[in-house]
């Protein structure tokens, strides 16, 4: 449960607490500049509520699904001229921690103002993680909250092992799953008019079937 500031502001010793809090907060804000001057872009690392965490490589069913959502997301946003795409490297900065989602989109009005050489990023408007067993409680508990409150306005989360994709929105500052399913269809809120099967985030096949209608849907 989260605590507000009215409930914080009845503690009697709010003062003392704000103290130690402010000198727990400069000291992880120096470990953080610290994890900049060491992260190492063949790596991927993430600065987590003050700890550096490093992932491991990740199995064929995770890789797979990841290529497959590249495959239909990236030719539909860059034609219809949405935004950018990041895949699993880039950092994305928020007021605590820095991650690296496996998959992200940016809407093209914040895309406008990225450098060529940009190495940190804003929250993104959807993003996308895959569960594997290092991760999975940062992606249901740490991550879901920090983009919650750092307004991205949709978030999947994708179990490959199961096959199920989770589709959560932004409402009212808090995330509302709207979808959980294995097979029909799944259709974005953030990224306008995007819509696939579900199978085929999970199946070769059925991807290559999606793609296909989707290139065709595109030369219209």
């Amino acid at each position: 449960m989260n605590i507000t500031v009215e409930q914080t502001m009845e503690m009697p010793d709010v003062v003392l607490f704000a103290r130690e809090l402010d000198a727990a907060l400069k000291a992880e804000r120096q470990k953080r500049k610290n994890f900049y001057k060491v992260i190492d872009e063949n790596k991927k690392m993430e600065f987590i509520n003050g700890e550096v965490c490093f992932q491991s490589p990740v199995k064929i069913e995770h890789n797979n699904v990841t290529v497959r959502l590249v495959a239909v997301l990236q030719p539909y946003i860059f034609k219809k001229q949405l935004g950018s795409l990041g895949v699993e490297k880039i950092l994305v900065s928020l007021s605590r921690n820095d991650y690296e989602p496996d998959l992200c989109f940016f809407n093209k009005d914040k895309a406008a103002h990225f450098k060529p050489r940009q190495m940190q990023f804003p929250a993104p408007d959807f993003v996308t993680e895959i569960l594997s067993d290092s991760t999975r409680r940062n992606d249901r508990e740490t991550k879901f909250q920090d983009y919650a409150a750092h307004g991205v306005s949709e978030y999947w989360i994708i179990d490959p092992e199961h096959e199920v994709v989770e589709q959560y929105v932004l409402i009212g500052g808090e995330y509302d799953l709207i979808l959980k399913a294995r097979s029909g269809y799944i259709e974005s809120k953030a990224i306008s008019g995007f819509r696939i099967s579900i199978r085929s985030i999970f199946d070769d096949e059925e991807n290559f079937l999606e793609l296909e209608q989707l290139l065709l849907r595109l030369k219209k």
